[in-house]
């Protein structure tokens, strides 16, 4: 028995067994090459670049169901663009549109100004960028990256938030407010004063000679009201006022609500590239890449606008003169605000006049259609808002009427506003109103234009010093390591297309020219990290260790080095890119993920092809 064992034994001792380490190995190698892959498909897009082309259409549904051509031929408008000086390379014409490609895409504002002034009346045109990379591609919802203002050329604007004038009109919002619980609960004798002296501190001072108990009431509806309210009381005065707590917050709240309402309106524009975000205390940075009309965007991201319906009354209230010099007397009481608009589009009336049709939410439809069943036959006058800056430096509060109509009918949530002065006017109003409008008045204390020229200029110069820091990089590698030279250069290369893809990849990711030189420092990383591994194998040799060996001790006892080195730099780049903005904010992305796909191709992807390479000559000597 025990020989019969021993022979099964020894059977059992010399058949083939599994190789769990090559199986292992495979399962990463794998992974590596899907990676890969799919890096090299996102980075694919960034050969077709994105072209900008005229766009233009019917300005109303009457128009377009006639067919734009029935307004102006496409043929006449290609012609009349080329005798401005604007040569078109393609005219493309369908039943709702017609789009124009420029020979110079440098040409498009001028053209696009041209166009808006030439047939103002008939069609509506934009500057719309499209993409020139394969159906598939497209499909797979893959883009090349997004270029940041210095490279795609554009405009950079920083607004000055006035949280001043936004805790004034708190102040005062607290005034008409206790006005209103001192009518209702038929309190005399009290004045209400706002310390204007001293606005930061938000204070509003109620005298009053009847008995304090009469104002608990009020004084506890507006605690309610009003979060962060305090009281400080003597025996003839009240004063309120907002902690430093509540006032710093509500500074936040202000600038948060800036910054979503801007991103909104460049949303509304179409700018998909655009970067909003806060700078200091009291600023917000916009960058508009691409944008090509200036003056336009400064009309749309500087605006406060806002919009208030009032009703009219005979005696007292707050008067308004119109444009034919005759005067109306306004209740000041808000019916409703912009506040409650969900919706808003520009069209024309049934007398063909332009005219913004409004949707409200579910409160404001409420408030409307309970202010106008009350209200049949009398008139109602819309109140369009702006802030300008004085002659010192002050934020002032502008009101117009831009409407005044008669209720026929029970409104519901669904209305229009009619007499606009222009289809433009219309637009913009709609635009402005469906962006929502800003509770603190904005002042654009800088601006800067770089043209698509400039742009292109950097772009090239850019990537002229890239390509020679890879082929001078290239060189060195390839004399002084040989076959791990010949490695590097290849994980050099996968290294850059993962970058690329990477940044494709991620919605938030910009290219700037500070990217660019975040590429070129990438290029350094990865190569120190192969500069590591290859001295330490050199090392390995140096003692005697076959090929093999050496390669496995070199990429395994550098790899702790390695990563120590490369967390202190990404760390270094996160504390960039958080205080940072526009360029430190570019220069800090790039370096962030050159450092991760340096770490992927450099250790793991090179280590790889090493051994592809070294394994068939291990007699040889690295």
């Amino acid at each position: 028995i025990m020989n019969r064992n021993s022979t099964q034994f020894a059977q059992q001792a010399n058949s083939p067994r599994p190789q769990p380490a090559k199986k292992a190995r495979l399962v990463p190698t794998l992974m590596m090459i899907f990676t890969l892959v799919v890096m090299a498909l996102c980075a694919l897009p960034n050969l077709y670049p994105e072209q900008n082309t005229l766009v233009l259409s019917a300005l109303n549904n009457q128009l377009k169901s006639d067919g734009i051509s029935e307004i102006t031929a496409p043929m006449a408008i290609k012609t009349a663009l080329e005798q401005q000086g604007f040569a078109v390379n393609r005219a493309k014409h369908t039943s709702q549109s017609i789009e124009f490609l420029l020979a110079e895409p440098s040409q498009n504002a001028a053209a696009l100004s041209w166009l808006q002034h030439t047939y103002a009346t008939q069609i509506t045109s934009k500057i719309v960028s499209q993409a020139t990379s394969p159906k598939w591609l497209q499909a797979l919802g893959l883009a090349p990256i997004k270029l940041g203002l210095d490279l795609n050329g554009g405009v950079l604007f920083v607004l000055e938030v006035d949280t001043t004038q936004a805790l004034r009109e708190q102040l005062q919002s607290v005034e008409q407010q206790a006005k209103s619980v001192l009518r209702s609960e038929k309190i005399r004798g009290v004045t209400l004063t706002i310390d204007d002296a001293t606005p930061a501190e938000g204070k509003v001072m109620l005298g009053f000679n009847a008995q304090p108990t009469e104002l608990n009431t009020l004084i506890s509806q507006l605690k309610h009201t009003f979060t962060g309210l305090s009281t400080k009381q003597t025996e003839q005065s009240v004063t309120l006022f907002f902690t430093p707590d509540a006032i710093q917050t509500f500074h936040q709240q202000v600038m948060l609500q800036a910054i979503s309402t801007l991103r909104g309106r460049i949303s509304e524009l179409g700018i998909t590239e655009a970067v909003t975000q806060r700078q200091g205390s009291n600023k917000i940075r916009v960058e508009l890449p691409g944008v090509q009309d200036p003056t336009a965007a400064k009309r749309i991201i500087g605006a406060t606008a806002s919009l208030d319906f009032h009703a009219l009354q005979e005696i007292g209230g707050k008067r308004f003169t119109m444009e034919d010099g005759s005067s109306i007397s306004l209740n000041p009481k808000v019916i409703l605000s912009g506040q409650y608009i969900k919706g808003a589009q520009s069209s024309r009336d049934e007398m063909g006049k332009p005219a913004v049709q409004l949707q409200l939410d579910a409160q404001g439809g409420k408030l409307m259609a309970e202010f106008s069943k009350h209200n049949i036959g009398n008139p109602m006058a819309t109140v369009f808002s702006e802030y300008f800056k004085d002659a010192n430096g002050n934020s002032v509060k502008k009101s117009k009427v831009i409407n005044v109509a008669t209720i026929n009918s029970a409104l519901g949530a669904r209305f229009s506003i009619t007499n606009m002065q222009s289809p433009q006017a219309a637009q913009e109003l709609a635009l402005l109103l469906r962006a929502g409008s800003l509770i603190a008045p904005v002042t654009i204390v800088h601006q800067q234009t770089i043209g698509p020229s400039l742009g292109k200029a950097n772009i090239e110069n850019g990537f002229a010093a890239l390509a020679l820091g890879i082929a001078i990089t290239f060189a060195f590698m390839a004399l002084w390591y040989r076959r791990l030279g010949m490695v590097a250069n290849t994980v050099l290369l996968l290294n850059l297309i993962c970058l690329i893809g990477l940044m494709s990849l991620l919605p938030g990711a910009v290219l700037t020219l500070p990217g660019i030189a975040g590429l070129v420092l990438t290029i350094g990383m990865a190569v120190d990290t192969n500069v590591i591994i290859f001295e330490r194998i050199k090392e390995e040799r140096a003692l005697g260790r076959s090929p093999m060996m050496a390669l496995e001790a070199g990429y395994n006892k550098a790899f702790h080095s390695i990563v120590d080195a490369n967390i202190t730099t990404l760390l270094t780049a996160v504390i960039l890119y958080s205080i940072g903005y526009g360029p430190i904010k570019g220069f800090a992305l790039t370096l962030g993920l050159g450092i991760l796909t340096s770490m992927f191709t450099g250790v793991f992807v090179a280590k790889a092809l090493s051994y592809l390479v070294y394994r068939p000559r291990q007699s040889r000597t690295i």
